[in-house]
Formats: structure tokens, C-alpha cells, sequence
């Protein structure tokens, strides 16, 4: 028996990630999107706005995607690859929601490689968070509806693979605990009590955090009678991490952003080839594996 064991850890190798800012993900992974519109005529404009289920694609003025709807399925890529585009850079997340909406580029895709990466807004993060959650901070997750494939990848990014505590960033069980929430879920009727409850029960100042396209913005649940989403119109959110579910290494991208960026890093390691035995990243986030 122990020597099974012991056989099994030597197979699986280190699975520790030890420089999160060198992680480069699969190819397979759908992560930012590039668009661009050179040739769009209206009948594929008006074709590309009607299969988004959830109405993530927009052509006026121009074509642009909303990652806070996106359900990265993919099927727009694959039925227009001439004018969408998926990478699979991670790096997603915004402080703001007016920051999620990609926008076509000028020139084409051939014109645009490498693509630039998503700009993060540091200016409109609140100077408290920096200052006071910079080297500590803890977070009380509240499942309002959602499906548990955010709440799983959310348990993800602390084992021992990402871990992310070693940023000072873990969950808490109790609010009061905690320094802020992330709401995962399109936020339910039934719920709405219970995450309002949450919320103030952490004390100021504290962070709102939305993940993955249902907390964002509904997703396919958005104009359903069994959601509520009065409670973004009363609470500013301080981070949006899109996903479908957002994959962990999106999630604390966003956090590190969102307290002390990641210092840049001049070239990127595959996630699988952080060590020759290293295994490749599980996360089911975006990927083919979910068709």
C-alpha cells in the first residue's frame, strides 16, 4: 500500500506552481478574445448578434464582445473565425464594468499579433484596498444560485496547485471574519436576503468581488423571474472576474491587480512545463473538455 503510494506521487511530480506571473495556459483554453470587423457586412453583423444567447455581441458603433456576458462557449469563433478570435490569455479581469467590453481592432488580427493584453484601470481602485489589503486579505464566498462550477474553481486556486495564500489571500467561514465578499450565481430571489445579510456583516471598509458571467450580469438567467439583480444597484463592485466558469488563475490575476500588481515578466512558462513532471493545469474552465 505505501509503496502504491509512493509510486502515484512520483507520477504525478511536483504539482506545486511556483511563479504564478510566469503561467502560461493551455491553447485549448478560451480566454481574452480578439475581434476585428474589416469585411463585416450587415447580414453577418445582424447573424453574429442573434447567436449569442446572451446577447454578449454587439455591432453598433462597432463589434464589440462583453466578457461580463460571455459564456465562452466558443461557437461564435467557430462560426465566424474571420471576426472573433479566442487567445488564452487569462488576464480578464477589471475593476470596472465598462472595462470587460472588448472592442475590434483597427487593423486585423495579423496586424495586431501579439496581442496587446487587457489594460487594468488602477486608478479606479479605492486607495484603501491597496492600503489596508495589500499583504492580508480574506474572503467570505457567498453561492447565490450559481451552478458550483465557479464555487469549485474559486476552491481551486487554494490547493495546492495555485495556492493562493500565499499572497495573504484565502476564504473565511464567517463574515465577520472576513474583509469581503465574492458572489458567485446570478443572484436569485431566494438569496437576495442572505447575501445582503453576508455583506453587512463584514465590517468597513470592505470589497465586493463578482465571478463568472451569472454574478457579472445574469448570464442565460438574466431575464429570468427567479433572479433579482437590485443589489449591483446599491453596492459598487470592486472586482469582476469573467468566466464560465472563471478558471482560478483569472481569479487571482484579478486579486493581485486589484491589491499590488504582479510585476511584469519578460517571457511566459507553459503551465505544464513549469517542471518536466508537472502536471498540466485540471481546471475545467473554458476549455473543449466542457462540450
Amino acid at each position: 500500500m505505501l509503496l502504491s503510494s509512493l509510486r502515484v506521487l512520483l507520477q504525478h511530480g511536483r504539482q506545486y506552481i511556483r511563479r504564478l506571473d510566469r503561467v502560461e495556459l493551455s491553447e485549448e483554453f478560451r480566454g481574452r478574445p480578439m475581434l476585428q470587423q474589416q469585411g463585416l457586412s450587415a447580414r453577418d453583423a445582424s447573424a453574429l448578434r442573434l447567436l449569442c444567447p446572451t446577447r454578449a455581441i454587439d455591432t453598433k458603433p462597432g463589434l464589440s464582445l462583453d466578457l461580463g456576458r460571455c459564456l465562452f462557449c466558443g461557437e461564435c469563433a467557430r462560426q465566424f473565425p474571420a471576426y472573433i478570435r479566442f487567445t488564452n490569455d487569462y488576464r480578464i479581469c477589471s475593476p470596472t464594468r465598462e472595462g470587460l467590453i472588448i472592442r475590434a481592432v483597427a487593423k486585423g488580427f495579423e496586424a495586431e499579433l501579439p496581442a496587446a493584453p487587457m489594460e487594468f484601470d488602477q486608478g479606479a481602485v479605492r486607495p484603501e484596498v491597496k492600503k489596508l489589503f495589500g499583504r492580508s486579505l480574506h474572503l467570505r464566498q457567498v453561492s447565490a444560485g450559481g451552478d458550483n462550477s465557479s464555487e469549485m474553481e474559486l476552491n481551486a486556486a487554494g490547493n495546492v496547485n495555485f495556492d493562493m495564500r500565499r499572497f495573504g489571500v484565502e476564504f473565511t467561514a464567517s463574515p465577520r471574519h472576513a474583509d469581503g465578499i465574492v458572489l458567485t450565481g446570478p443572484l436569485t430571489v431566494n438569496m437576495m436576503r442572505e447575501v445582503e445579510t453576508t455583506l453587512l456583516a463584514v465590517p468597513q471598509p470592505r470589497v465586493i468581488m463578482a465571478v463568472g458571467c451569472d454574478a457579472i450580469s445574469g448570464g442565460l438567467f438574466a431575464d429570468s423571474p427567479a433572479v433579482d439583480r437590485s443589489f449591483f444597484d446599491k453596492y459598487p463592485i470592486d472586482l469582476y472576474v469573467p468566466g464560465n466558469p472563471a478558471h482560478p488563475m483569472t481569479f487571482i490575476w484579478g486579486v493581485r491587480q486589484l491589491l499590488k500588481p504582479l510585476p511584469p515578466v519578460p517571457k511566459a512558462e507553459p503551465l505544464a512545463q513549469e517542471s518536466e513532471s508537472e502536471p498540466k493545469s485540471k481546471s475545467l474552465s473554458n476549455t473543449e473538455s466542457e462540450e
